[in-house]
């Protein structure tokens, strides 16, 4: 029974571990519009993108509406300079598999909104719009979309993220109120570091090891 317990507690450790290190850094979304005041703070509270390190020099971009508040992403931008000239390559793939997700390259207008306001110019060939009818085949609350793409390496496209040499913008519909938002990413919610999380599931498992072992 003792081997038992301590083999359910290292698959436990396993998993959290290797489930941790695979996780990529979050980045929120800030409003840059003032359309509307009763949707001040849903954007923070509700958007955000995780970027995963992919297969060879692919990069996974994950979007997500984690809700509640009525609002639909419908198109997405990165800024990356004139292509050939930053980290981003190209989109090589959509994954619409979340259910009610449709998305098509080349957004419609071909600038993020308001974007203009902040400096925000679009790289040619980097964008996505909802295929129509594009609130409905937009990122809903619950939804997400993954979006990857080529790029110079996945640590590259991680630090101009960070530094403000690459952003993205969304411009987003289906307020409660029927108004419209553009948002920027902000600076990445930074993980736990692996090495700490591991030390400290290895030290509650040499207590709960001790523990046992006290009470034979």
């Amino acid at each position: 029974m003792r081997c038992s317990g301590l083999s359910l507690i290292c698959v436990m450790v396993f998993f959290c571990f290797f489930g941790f290190v695979l996780a990529g850094p979050t980045f929120p979304f800030y409003r840059i519009t003032n359309d509307s005041d009763a949707n001040e703070g849903i954007g923070e509270a509700q958007f955000s993108v995780e970027v995963i390190e992919s297969s060879g020099s692919q990069v996974q971009f994950m979007f997500r509406n984690s809700g509640p508040a009525a609002s639909s992403i419908c198109d997405i931008y990165f800024d990356n300079g004139p292509l050939g000239t930053g980290v981003l390559q190209s989109i090589s793939s959509i994954d619409n598999s979340s259910p009610g997700v449709s998305f098509s390259e080349d957004a419609k207008p071909a600038n993020l909104p308001a974007g203009k306001t902040i400096g925000f110019q679009t790289t040619l060939g980097l964008s996505l719009d909802s295929d129509s009818p594009v609130q409905p085949n937009g990122i809903n609350p619950g939804e997400y979309l993954g979006v990857s793409l080529l790029a110079s390496s996945y640590n590259d496209v991680l630090t101009e993220l960070n530094s403000g040499a690459l952003r993205i913008g969304l411009h987003v519909q289906g307020f409660a109120n029927g108004s419209s938002e553009s948002y920027v990413n902000g600076i990445s919610v930074v993980p736990v570091p692996a090495s700490l999380l591991l030390a400290c599931f290895g030290l509650g498992l040499v207590r709960i090891i001790r523990n046992r072992q006290a009470s034979i």
